[in-house]
């Protein structure tokens, strides 16, 4: 059973969302949020699989409360869900460990495609976010990834572990690993070993 904690401000969006996923055999909503610091209390009472939280909310927004859920909760996948589908909402959201981004204007069927790919240890970005490589490798690729993702590529093509990475940027190892699986997934590689191979061909070791 995919248990499942939603965070949003506005109560008839919740709703929604609620009546989606209580008919699903497989998922169970266990409790719902108005704003940020709610939410954590519920996380920490219920430690649900999946959390889909607003990034815009009153007492904590959706990426500090993120960022705590995920230093208390490793295991909690979360899902940003928003109106904003500007480049910087979704940096700040995969930094604070995110690992999926839907708007708020999708069908509602792929909140369910989403709750069930980060589940499974999936990342999912909303169809209509367009994440695309470009033809140019170096220079137009480090737009593509996060400024995060750019600094731990370069600890990459050095030769340091996850744990390195880490404690060298005072971020959690889960959080590290997030992002090379992101990467992986974002510049088409297949597997660790491939994504220190394309840093040090694009000569990421700076």
């Amino acid at each position: 059973m995919i248990r499942v904690a939603i965070a949003e401000d506005h109560q008839s969006l919740i709703d929604g969302i609620k009546l989606l996923l209580e008919y699903e055999e497989d998922i169970e909503v266990v409790g719902t949020a108005n704003d940020g610091e709610a939410l954590l209390d519920l996380v920490r009472l219920k430690q649900p699989n999946i959390v889909i939280t607003d990034i815009r909310m009153p007492k904590c927004d959706g990426i500090m409360a993120t960022k705590k859920i995920k230093k208390e909760f490793p295991h909690t996948k979360v899902l940003g869900f928003t109106m904003f589908d500007q480049r910087e909402a979704i940096e700040q959201m995969l930094d604070a460990g995110a690992s999926g981004y839907l708007l708020k204007n999708s069908p509602l069927d792929e909140v369910l495609k989403a709750v069930r790919s980060v589940y499974k240890g999936n990342t999912y970005f909303d169809s209509n976010i367009k994440v695309e490589a470009e033809d140019d490798t170096n220079k137009k690729t480090k737009g593509l990834l996060t400024k995060r993702q750019v600094e731990i590529l370069g600890l990459v093509a050095q030769g340091k572990t996850s744990r390195e990475i880490a404690d060298e940027l005072f971020i959690g190892i889960h959080t590290v690993d997030t992002h090379r699986k992101n990467m992986i997934r974002i510049l088409g590689l297949h597997g660790k070993g491939e994504l220190m191979r394309y840093a040090l061909e694009k000569k990421y070791n700076f």
